[in-house]
């Protein structure tokens, strides 16, 4: 039996037929040194009576843990070189996860690779890496655009987690997924945290998954309304340095502006949010619950800030430098 080079880790809380098909399309990888741990959030044993076939190993929560508590139990699970994550709402390409390990095999100073995310069924992008807003909201790079747009490997910020590859040894150094973000903005965080370690991440437009958007918790919802809110607040308060800090309120009100305008316009994901059925109103309060999060957890997040300034190995100034050179305006953060 060849040694395990990668586990990829699929979290779940559906268990329905995507996750088969997910599965189904890891099962048809190029590659076979690797294992697939599925860890079922259902919190009911729904992995098992989907009917998953034998070999692929299953972790079961009691209840909902999130996906970051999630990847990081599979990473506790496996011993391999690299882990893989993967929303079991994507359907991978055969040659996926050859072209993800062959890129970081190649880059011993990056550990993390971006995959090329296709919309499901679609000839567009949902990202090829990741862009960061000046207010700690984070968008895909080249969400809606051609694949041919972005035809080469080449270095991004960081990877979106619903499709992405990264080094054992940097998330071992790093600490894994931060749990407490449940949902969303994890892989941002993550990603940052191992810029400021002086990990690397590339994009390889080989690696190719198709994604069905916003599958688990809905492409506008109230949970997703409330968490992206909140988890944006404590990437600034844990990743950001402090000159780009004071700036962080004005471009959220920028951003607020553009989503009031949007809204008006019957675009953009304030837009989508009451089409959905949901008070465009409640946005305001959502963004008030967002910001008493934060309050409520300020020790645990100036603990974290110290903790990373501690262990970085870039500067300040090579932080604002990554910040300004993969950045996204607040426009286009609402616009999505």
């Amino acid at each position: 039996m060849p040694e395990l080079v990668a586990t990829v880790v699929v979290p779940t809380l559906a268990a329905d037929r995507r996750l088969l098909e997910c599965l189904g399309s890891l099962a048809a990888q190029t590659r076979r040194d690797f294992e697939i741990i599925v860890v079922d959030n259902s919190g009911c044993g729904l992995v098992r009576r989907a009917g998953v076939e034998d070999g692929i190993r299953v972790i079961e929560n009691d209840r909902n843990l999130g996906f970051g508590a999630a990847i990081n139990q599979g990473l506790r699970a496996s011993g391999a070189r690299y882990l893989a994550t993967l929303n079991d709402d994507a359907v991978a390409h055969a040659g996926w996860l050859d072209a993800a390990v062959s890129a970081l095999d190649r880059r011993p100073d990056a550990g993390m690779c971006a995959s090329q995310v296709r919309l499901y069924g679609e000839h567009r992008l949902d990202s090829a890496g990741m862009l960061l807003g000046r207010d700690g909201s984070s968008k895909q790079r080249g969400h809606g655009r051609a694949p041919e747009d972005f035809p080469v490997e080449e270095e991004v910020l960081l990877p979106s987690g619903s499709a992405a590859l990264y080094r054992r040894e940097m998330l071992d150094e790093i600490g894994g997924f931060d749990d407490r973000f449940f949902l969303y903005c994890e892989d941002t965080d993550l990603g940052l945290r191992a810029r400021w370690r002086g990990w690397k991440c590339l994009y390889s437009p080989l690696a190719v998954v198709e994604h069905h958007y916003s599958h688990t918790a809905g492409e506008a919802s109230p949970l997703k309304a409330y968490l992206v809110e909140r988890n944006r607040l404590f990437v600034l308060a844990k990743d950001f340095p402090a000159r780009m800090l004071w700036v962080a309120p004005l471009a959220a009100v920028a951003r607020y502006l553009w989503h009031f305008v949007y809204l008006m316009q019957g675009r953009g994901s304030a837009a989508r949010f009451r089409a959905g059925g949901h008070n465009g109103a409640r946005m305001l309060w959502y963004v008030v619950k967002a910001h008493a999060g934060l309050a409520g957890n300020w020790r645990w997040l100036w603990r974290e800030r110290r903790r990373i300034r501690s262990g970085a190995r870039i500067t300040s100034t090579v932080f604002r430098h990554l910040a300004r050179s993969y950045s996204v305006s607040a426009r286009r953060v609402a616009e999505q």
